[in-house]
């Protein structure tokens, strides 16, 4: 018998759940990676310091004390923008650098990660992804085992690190907000999603020689094709 079209085995339900569970992970991700409030100020303190995130840094009328110019920092600007230039190594403190660091790999896997289960899902290309689908549910589980890790990571050093005194002033009246939420709840989705794709590994790799058996019936034997 010939490989008929769509008589191949679809995606398992592990990888399915997986994907799907790293997709809104990433979602989460990638708002807490772009947005500026994993510190911001209780509003009735009236702190010159406002709010920020990894990649902005946000000021009302603020005075840095170690300046020797008499200048105010106003509004929201990027970290490497020529604004925060005189006290950026003062806002990047080598643990925020970590973080930085962490999450922008964890960025980067999870997102490398969902491409390779997008076309996994799709089957495409078909014969490539059956025969090599237990290498890539591998691969997919490694990077989101690592953008856990990394998340982990991330967030205890920030939660652990954004009090100290040689840092923002006045750490008292700041608080952990809801970017830095989004950052846990990401990381604990992508450890969940972890388990799925553990899962669909195991199940690949178990299946593998029928999935080359598949690849044989969809190339039919020459002699067929030349009448013989």
């Amino acid at each position: 018998m010939g490989f008929e079209k769509n008589d191949y085995p679809k995606a398992s339900n592990h990888l399915v759940h997986g994907a799907l569970l790293t997709y809104i992970a990433g979602i989460l991700l990638l708002i807490a990676f772009c947005s500026p409030y994993w510190v911001q100020s209780f509003e009735e303190t009236f702190s010159t310091f406002k709010h920020m995130g990894l990649w902005e840094y946000c000021f009302k009328d603020f005075r840095y004390p170690y300046y020797q110019f008499d200048h105010l920092f106003d509004g929201c600007h990027h970290v490497f923008s020529l604004e925060y230039n005189v006290i950026r190594e003062w806002m990047l403190p080598g643990w925020l650098i970590v973080v930085q660091t962490f999450v922008t790999i964890s960025f980067l896997l999870s997102f490398g990660a969902q491409i390779t289960m997008a076309c996994q899902l799709c089957r495409w290309p078909l014969e490539f992804i059956l025969q090599y689908e237990w290498i890539l549910c591998i691969i997919d589980f490694v990077c989101v085992v690592i953008t856990t890790v990394c998340m982990f990571l991330a967030v205890a050093i920030f939660g652990g690190s954004h009090t100290r005194r040689d840092w923002l002033m006045y750490p008292n009246w700041n608080y952990l907000s809801w970017s830095y939420g989004l950052a846990v709840i990401s990381f604990f989705i992508h450890g969940f999603a972890a388990i799925f794709l553990y899962l669909a590994a195991r199940q690949s790799y178990e299946l593998r020689r029928e999935s080359r058996n598949l690849i044989m019936q969809m190339h039919p034997n020459p002699q067929h094709r030349l009448g013989w």
